[in-house]
């Protein structure tokens, strides 16, 4: 089966270079100029499964921004990468915290640019993969962790976090107590990204459970080493 990307870019040469060169990999990849035309397509024919968004999209200066949160809205599993020129720290933060997957910059490769957008939906395909190999329910405590419907719940309430933080809690509570390097978290989520990314996406995780649980603090940090999941 074909997989559809959706490329929200408003810059022309860059929407059909990208467009080419993923179709030349088998991807259905349809181009939006604007945040109203991707909602007006994806309200008709549905969510792609995965999504390319320029923070900037034509007069809407953080377009990109507004589109990925509306997208969270609506599945808090879709891929989301963010392609974009602004390269600075807070508007990448400012991307995870919305739920992004993955912020890049576009002097990125496209040999880089496929690896993360393959990376990504290999974790989808995981997903069956994974049921067959471990129980379909992983409980820690008041967690419960849904391998097939790749959902987790606190106090039975549940989480919302995106694929790769639902694959970092999962690899840290899989092993309790055991210290998860940033690199060992990284390859549980199939993603590449650096140090502080790592961090923001924990800090996110553990402000989603913390919405739930004012009291939570059972993912902590071995400094210098990385992250553990306490039962304590």
């Amino acid at each position: 089966m074909q997989r559809i990307i959706a490329l929200v870019e408003d810059e022309p040469t860059i929407a059909a270079n990208y467009q080419a060169s993923f179709q030349r990999l088998g991807f259905i990849v349809n181009v939006f100029a604007t945040r109203s035309q991707a909602l007006s397509y994806f309200g008709e024919r549905g969510l792609p499964d995965l999504a390319i968004i320029d923070v900037g999209l034509a007069d809407e200066y953080e377009g990109g921004f507004d589109l990925c949160r509306q997208l969270r809205e609506q599945s808090a599993t879709l891929p989301i990468i963010f392609l974009t020129a602004r390269d600075s720290e807070l508007d990448e933060v400012s991307g995870l915290r919305l739920g992004a997957d993955d912020y890049l910059t576009k002097d990125i490769s496209l040999t880089q640019m496929v690896a993360r957008v393959k990376a990504l939906l290999r974790r989808v395909d995981a997903l069956e993969q994974r049921g067959n190999q471990d129980n379909d329910v992983l409980t820690r405590g008041e967690m419960e962790i849904n391998n097939l419907t790749m959902t987790i719940t606190w106090h039975q309430q549940a989480v919302e976090l995106t694929l790769t933080e639902f694959w970092i809690v999962h690899a840290l509570a899989k092993y309790p107590g055991q210290v998860k390097s940033r690199q060992q978290l990284m390859d549980a989520a199939n993603v590449v990204q650096d140090d502080n990314t790592i961090t923001t996406h924990i800090k996110r995780i553990r402000r989603k459970f913390k919405h739930i649980d004012a009291d939570f603090d059972h993912i902590r940090t071995a400094y210098g080493m990385g992250y553990r999941w306490s039962a304590q």
